[in-house]
């Protein structure tokens, strides 16, 4: 894989830091995109990688694509638009990594095989520091011997790799995994507000939840700024909703009823439509605590 050339195409708080690690590590950055023009040429300049205009341009100049963007349409668009990844793509590889619905991920799996191109999914179960220090926790689907082919590019950004079946089924993991810690988020902080409205101390209830029943991974990495106020994003209300509303669908795909996940769907997108959206998922408790939605 050393020998391979990376492109990557969506250099935000997890594409950027992810090719920083990779260049950190030996690895080959050759080509860089991103929406904002700006934000790739800054980069470009700090890692020695060419900053392209054109997104048949980094399939032209490597022989891997990393893409981390946004949404199904941000997907499509970077697929299948007037410019696409999929020009002149035979005999590339391309290693998608964004929170997306199954479906997606198929799509783009058979649109690449037609061209003679092909595709990975690798599902992040992490934040920006493990982006940026090769400490992801990856979920793969795909195509088991290509996973093994590019298994050491994958293991230098992660600590955690699973291979979890073919296409779709990692994106249906993540969103079970993104599910499960957005009703978390939303219950710590339904607990914190509670627990302030009653006058507790809340730092002494955060440490009794943290040695009883109520301990979860979300109050060692929420409950401080919830309390503080502190919603520096690391992973965003407007994603949380997204993600939430990909498990919906999902269990409404096979007959399950999914009422915790609804009602935390609901409350992500409250924040998303008073313009918090771009904050943390910790800002879930500005709904919670008494005072703060005012």
């Amino acid at each position: 894989m050393r020998n391979k050339k990376i492109g990557f195409v969506g250099l935000g708080r997890m594409g950027g830091n992810m090719a920083r690690c990779l260049k950190d590590k030996g690895y080959t950055v050759s080509a860089l995109f991103d929406i904002n023009h700006n934000l790739s040429e800054q980069l470009a300049d700090e890692i020695g990688a060419q900053s392209c205009e054109r997104l048949a341009e980094v399939t032209a100049m490597v022989d891997i694509i990393i893409t981390v963007v946004t949404d199904d349409n941000a997907m499509r668009a970077i697929f299948f638009g007037d410019d696409n990844l999929l020009t002149a793509a035979s005999g590339k590889c391309f290693i998608n990594c964004a929170t997306l619905s199954p479906a997606i991920h198929k799509e783009v799996q058979s649109a690449a095989t037609r061209v003679g191109a092909s595709c990975l999914e690798a599902c992040m179960a992490s934040s920006i520091p493990q982006a940026r220090n090769g400490e992801l926790f990856l979920m793969v689907g795909g195509d088991e011997i290509l996973f093994n082919q590019t298994k050491p590019l994958l293991n230098a950004l992660s600590k955690a790799l699973h291979y979890v079946g073919p296409i779709g089924k990692a994106s249906e993991v993540k969103a079970l995994v993104n599910m499960v810690m957005n009703i978390n988020t939303a219950a710590l902080a339904e607990g914190l507000g509670i627990g302030e409205a009653l006058g507790l101390d809340l730092k002494l209830l955060c440490d009794i939840f943290s040695q009883t029943g109520a301990n979860s991974r979300v109050l060692e990495t929420d409950a401080a700024d919830m309390l503080a106020r502190d919603h520096d994003c690391f992973f965003s209300a407007e994603h949380a909703a997204k993600d939430s509303g990909i498990a919906l669908k999902l269990a409404k795909s096979c007959g399950i009823k999914a009422p915790l996940a609804a009602a935390t769907f609901s409350q992500f997108q409250q924040l998303v439509a008073s313009g918090k959206g771009q904050l943390d998922k910790s800002a879930v408790a500005e709904l919670t605590f008494k005072g703060r939605s005012n």
